[in-house]
């Protein structure tokens, strides 16, 4: 049998927690902090846009394959241990992205930091929750609910401004210095678990390549589809069975096998299950608006990346503002209140947000912004408390693991369904704003001859001026096309957040609900 830790002081495990804290934060953020700054790093290495793409697609293929692995290993190998060696590559590969000499070379280093990366965002939520009870632990959720929010929702804004005012190398060199500190100070402060190399006896082996298979493939499918035009491309129908067939194997192995890799059994608890549900959609909405209101900013309104940056910033000063009042409420109100206010508040900044005109900027965007960022932790911290909080410690690594990549997977699903809306409801809008012109085509014959004659006193070419006229018409509709779409989109997700009310009442109070059997 395992001999027990050593003891640590009070001020050792919040030291060290914090520190974890910071290594997840730095993991999140790598997700996003390039997606500002993709065309740069496309000019710097010479790659098409269909190869810049696998610079996100391979970190979160990799994240989200180690995810639920990281808790099977934590007990196999210890936390201590397991996050620093994540820590170690993910600064090592964070490197190696910073000096990468093309896309190749980009792209395989970008796959091993969301692997070795992934495996401290659960990591850091099952450690807070095995050293903290009591009143400290609301704390737990409102730091890591913090760190979960906020690294997405800033990582364009850090990431534009480094890359304006340096350049995009030190997007990834930015990580080194923390990655130091993590590497130094787990191994020192975190000893409140051991090794337990006893579980690799009899270990479903088997089941790694199926998970890593069910896995990835889903998320190369979600990623890669839009693409690709789905399942009229060959590869993404290989992905999609592959990923399928995996699932069911990996379903099997984890219910009926004595040691498993990726634990579903948790999933009997309730709160858990309704958690995880909730997990999901709430990465859709944090994942699908930091994806959508960017690209809105950039393809309507023609913003760089620090100006796209500097309009989105707002959401993370109201998630912090929310963090200082969630914490001290959550010792006294039922979470499942709590969640209530924060699922209606983010719909309705949802819903705001989906009222956009193409003249919106920063500042019509700021309301919208600042409801959405403020309801955020109002969703993230009782989510948390009510999934994780009644789990048994046996059962808390695997499960943490579980439950944080819902979150990821909700964020894959949301972005693979905003591009399928952003397709058809495009087209859709274009088709319905050209039957409106012929519709009406004595008025917009005169709005064409008044542009025509304006560009005829510049170019003195009648010809040129009709093709220079009728250019800005159809990037005028394209536009008003566009903006339509995004607002559908928005619109979409602000319903799937009031329909997640209903889930809510389903939820016991804490502490009532059932603990899950380790059979």
């Amino acid at each position: 049998m395992t001999p027990p830790a050593p003891p640590m002081s009070e001020r050792a495990k919040f030291v060290g927690f914090l520190i974890m804290a910071l290594g997840m934060f730095m993991a999140l953020l790598d997700v996003q902090i390039v997606a500002s700054s993709l065309g740069e790093i496309q000019a710097g290495l010479a790659a098409s846009p269909d190869e810049i793409s696998w610079i996100q697609t391979a970190y979160l293929i990799a994240e989200v394959v180690m995810i639920p692995l990281s808790g099977w290993l934590a007990r196999v190998f210890s936390t201590r241990w397991v996050f620093t060696a994540s820590a170690i590559g993910f600064t090592l590969t964070s490197i190696g992205c910073g000096f990468a000499w093309s896309i190749g070379s980009m792209v395989a280093f970008r796959a091993v930091q969301g692997f070795v990366g992934g495996a401290m965002i659960p990591l850091a939520f099952a450690t807070g929750y095995t050293l903290f009870t009591g009143p400290k632990a609301v704390l737990i959720p409102a730091i890591l609910g913090g760190c979960a929010n906020l690294a997405p929702t800033l990582g364009p804004s850090i990431g534009g401004w480094i890359t304006q005012a340096w350049s995009w190398h030190w997007l990834f060199f930015l990580n080194v210095l923390p990655g130091l500190v993590i590497a130094i100070g787990v191994p020192l402060l975190i000893r409140f678990d051991r090794p337990d190399f006893g579980l690799l006896k009899g270990f479903d082996a088997l089941s790694i390549p199926f998970v890593a298979a069910a896995l990835g493939g889903l998320e190369y499918v979600l990623e890669e589809g839009v693409r690709d035009d789905w399942f009229d491309d060959d590869l993404i129908c290989l992905f999609a069975i592959v990923s399928a067939l995996s699932f069911v194997v990996v379903i099997w192995r984890s219910l009926t096998h004595r040691n498993p890799v990726l634990d579903l059994r948790a999933l009997r608890n309730r709160n858990f299950a309704l958690g995880c549900v909730l997990s999901f959609i709430l990465g859709f909405g944090i994942f699908g608006s930091v994806y959508l209101l960017p690209l809105f900013l950039a393809r309507v309104r023609g913003y760089d990346s620090l100006q796209i940056g500097q309009a989105v910033f707002v959401t993370g000063i109201f998630q912090l503002l929310s963090t200082a009042i969630v914490a001290p409420l959550s010792r006294r109100v039922d979470p499942r209140r709590l969640l209530v206010v924060g699922f209606a508040l983010f719909g309705i900044g949802l819903w705001m947000t989906g009222q956009m005109t193409s003249q919106w900027s920063g500042a019509e965007l700021l309301w919208p912004q600042a409801v959405r960022g403020f309801a955020s932790m109002f969703v993230i911290v009782p989510i948390t408390v009510l999934a994780l909080g009644n789990l048994p410690p046996a059962r808390l690594k695997m499960a943490s693991g579980l439950y944080n990549l819902m979150r990821n997977l909700g964020g894959a699903v949301g972005i693979a369904v905003i591009g399928i809306l952003l397709q058809n409801r495009e087209r859709l809008h274009a088709a319905r704003l050209a039957d409106h012109a012929i519709a009406a085509n004595a008025a917009m014959g005169g709005v064409l001859d008044r542009l025509a004659s304006r560009f005829d006193a510049v170019m003195g070419d009648a010809d040129r001026a009709q093709l220079a006229a009728l250019g800005m018409l159809q990037r005028l509709a394209r536009r008003e096309a566009l903006t339509l779409t995004f607002n559908d989109i928005l619109l979409v997700m602000a319903a799937l957040f009031f329909l997640a009310l209903l889930l809510i009442p389903l939820l016991r109070r804490p502490g009532a609900a059932a603990p899950v059997s380790d059979h």
